[in-house]
């Protein structure tokens, strides 16, 4: 007979006696088995004892988690929170330094437990802690702990950072700006500022006034990539926390830090010491550079949502000079020929330009977006590739009306298409890593990228042999060229302009054919009905690759307040596909994690469901969150026993699919992932393929042939040279 579900058998150890085998009633209250506990050795004073998980994290077990304990886990008897914290209160105040240290490593291992943190907190154990930062006796290894256990405290968004003093600022921004600094020490002081800016709009103000681009640039230059990952993560933050009380505010801001991110060369820096360097990109250093690559196109929102006023005068200056380039015509004086001849020469070189406003052009920047970032490009491109714009403009000119390739139409239409690719205005994903090097080769990154695009529609536009009614289908063949280019993610412009000489519409053509084919070959009834027969081995085929999947196990991450100092944990599927072992971890594995390293266990017979998205409790706990799309596509929780969650939130999207469609195969439930569609497409038309190699260039019948008529008479017979006739 199994035992009660309230009933969980474990270990408890005692420093100095032999672990205690015993049952605990998940039905009697914590003091209670706590009491009990310290009776089995003699230990009076149970108030002042507490339990612990007895791993890595030594987290104390609570009302709120107990249920966490599982069979088989291994606890540890303790001192309660309280008195620990205490202790460690006066600890570090010791006037031993050694002694002082030691207490510090303690403080910083127990302060990522919440319990514990919570107890040293209402002990002011935070204001301790910034006064001997602010008191600056301390250095090395006793300041690197100290900042530490710091970190970890704020981790758990218990105390609001608007408390801390500009004193504390000014200190931890001391530290950033030295020149010799300990690493460890550099590593937190700059997380704590990027913290400081991300929570508090107030602290921005006073982290702006004392780190500047210039004493952030030489972390850059070091050869350690966490440094350069968190000094990244610092300027990213001023950039996406720069005031929002008014919009032009904010983007004067915005310009101010783009003109001294420029005279700082930090683009030229990153390049050649992150990008360039020997030692390969991690994910957290690849977000970080997607998110600094957004917020620089950001720059271009304020331009891209202006309309053009076509009463101001020095924006038409600039149609204009788009003009003059064009045709190399002197800008005559006000009086020379009539108006009405004036008039007509405008409105003939207008057409030429391809506006589609021949008389007044500037009506044809009115629409946003792209607004006034159109006019920017085409006059970046008139300007710095003259010879290649007068080129595009007079062979077109010079073409019939009908399949002329509308210059300044084009340009319009290409910049929003490449707004929407590049996604100007928009804020980064939490959990994109998708970073672009070539933009980090160029100061005007966005105008070059333009220029070789403008470049490309052309050429494509007279490859479709196009006319004006086919403007739509050349954007859409232009757009694909570009997304193709993309993916292939070249190191330079030089190196996507290559990429996009590879990409020609007759290329393309052969690619949308190869798909076409892929997607529409096979569609008569015989080969439907094969389809039909294969579809079941597929589908048991992928089945069992997202459970050899979930038995290799995933490391998932806890979302904390701080991107960086998340904590992580490891979940995977026993061989014989009967339990989920899972546990904490320090730190991202690099590998497997054998599942005998994994203290916790659920065994799949209790699973009663998955739940994904929004419905997800963690989901519902974290108000933050529930605003996060990104998030809220990777969060899934398995629920087991009476209302007990596992929860999940995934690594990345193949993950979510890999896990959701094997927990859902454990449970005998249809696997309905994106992942799975595109694998059941991709294996069965491989699997028709290689059974239909034989019919190659042969034509299948809709219906099978029909059965041939008897014949009149079966006086067959067959010679044979070894043997006499024989007669049927």
């Amino acid at each position: 007979m199994p035992p009660p579900a309230d009933i969980v058998k474990v270990a408890i150890e005692w420093p100095g006696a032999f672990p205690k085998l015993m049952e605990i009633d998940q039905k009697k209250p914590l003091s209670a088995i706590i009491k009990e506990v310290c009776e089995g050795w003699s230990l009076g004073n149970h108030e002042g004892f507490a339990l612990q998980i007895a791993d890595a994290t030594n987290f104390y077990i609570t009302e709120k988690n107990r249920n966490d304990i599982k069979n088989g886990s291994i606890l540890r008897l303790t001192t309660s929170p309280h008195l620990t914290a205490v202790q460690l209160h006066d600890r570090i105040q010791s006037s031993s330094m050694d002694a002082k240290l030691e207490a510090l490593k303690d403080l910083a291992n127990a302060s990522r437990d919440i319990t514990f943190a919570q107890e040293f907190i209402n002990l002011d154990g935070i204001s301790l802690l910034t006064q001997m930062v602010e008191s600056g006796t301390d250095f090395g290894d006793l300041l690197s702990f100290t900042l530490t256990a710091f970190v970890e405290l704020m981790d758990h968004g218990i105390v609001s950072w608007d408390t801390f003093s500009v004193a504390f600022i000014k200190k931890i921004a001391s530290f950033v700006n030295k020149s010799a600094m300990d690493t460890a020490v550099l590593q937190r002081s700059l997380a704590i500022l990027e913290s400081m800016v991300l929570n508090s709009q107030d602290l921005y103000h006073k982290v702006a006034q004392e780190i500047t681009i210039g004493q952030l640039i030489p972390h850059l230059q070091g050869t350690d990539q966490d440094i350069q990952t968190y000094t990244i993560a610092v300027i990213n933050a001023l950039f996406l926390k720069a005031p929002e009380e008014k919009r032009q505010v904010r983007m004067t801001l915005c310009e101010e830090m783009a003109h001294i991110l420029a005279q700082k060369q930090l683009r030229s820096i990153i390049l050649t010491n992150v990008i360039r360097s020997p030692t390969p990109i991690n994910d957290e250093m690849a977000h970080q550079l997607y998110v600094l690559q957004v917020l620089n196109f950001n720059l271009l929102e304020d331009r891209m949502m202006t309309k053009m006023d076509p009463q101001d005068q020095a924006q038409r200056d600039i149609i204009f000079e788009l003009r003059r380039i064009a045709f190399d015509v002197e800008c005559e004086p006000n009086n020379s020929g009539s108006t009405e001849k004036r008039k007509s020469m405008y409105t003939r070189d207008y057409k030429k330009l391809g506006f589609i406003n021949h008389v007044n052009p500037a009506m044809d920047f009115t629409q946003i977006p792209p607004g006034m970032l159109a006019l920017d490009n085409m006059l970046y491109f008139a300007k710095h590739h003259q010879d290649a714009y007068i080129r595009i403009v007079l062979e077109n000119s010079s073409r019939e009306d009908k399949h002329e390739c509308p210059f300044g139409r084009s340009s319009i239409e290409l910049t929003k298409m490449l707004c929407e690719i590049l996604k100007v205005g928009e804020l980064p994903s939490e959990n994109c890593h998708d970073f672009h090097p070539m933009f980090f080769t160029h100061d005007r990154s966005f105008a070059e990228f333009f220029c070789i695009c403008i470049q490309l529609l052309n050429k494509t536009w007279k490859e479709m042999r196009a006319t004006s009614e086919d403007f739509n289908k050349v954007m859409q063949v232009v757009r694909e060229q570009i997304m193709r280019a993309l993916t292939l993610k070249p190191n330079s412009l030089d190196q996507f302009k290559s990429r996009l000489q590879n990409l020609g519409y007759a290329e393309i053509l052969k690619i949308r054919q190869s798909e076409r084919m892929n997607q529409e070959d096979f569609q008569s009834r015989p080969i439907l009905e094969l389809r039909e027969k294969i579809q079941p081995e597929i589908m048991e085929l992928i089945k069992q690759q997202r459970l050899n999947r979930l038995c290799e196990g995933t490391c998932f991450r806890k979302i904390s307040n701080r991107r960086r100092q998340d904590k992580f944990w490891y979940c995977r599927l026993s061989p014989n596909h009967k339990v989920l072992h899972y546990g904490d971890l320090e730190e991202s594995p690099q590998g497997e994690v054998p599942h005998d390293s994994l203290q916790d266990k659920l065994p799949v017979a209790d699973i009663k469901a998955v739940i994904t998205g929004k419905d997800c409790p963690h989901m519902k706990e974290k108000g933050a969150l529930k605003q996060n799309k990104e998030v809220l596509e990777l969060a899934f929780s398995v629920l087991y026993e009476s209302d007990e969650y596992l929860n999940f939130i995934a690594p990345d999207k193949h993950e979510y699919c890999v896990w959701t469609d094997g927990l859902n195969a454990l449970l005998g439930k249809e696997m309905t992932s994106d992942y799975t569609k595109s694998d059941m497409d991709t294996l069965l038309s491989m699997e028709m393929k290689l059974r239909l190699l034989d019919l190659e260039n042969i034509h299948i019948p809709e219906a099978p042939p029909p059965i041939p008529k008897e014949p009149s008479n079966y006086d067959f017979f067959i010679k044979c040279s070894l043997f006499p006739p024989f007669t049927l």
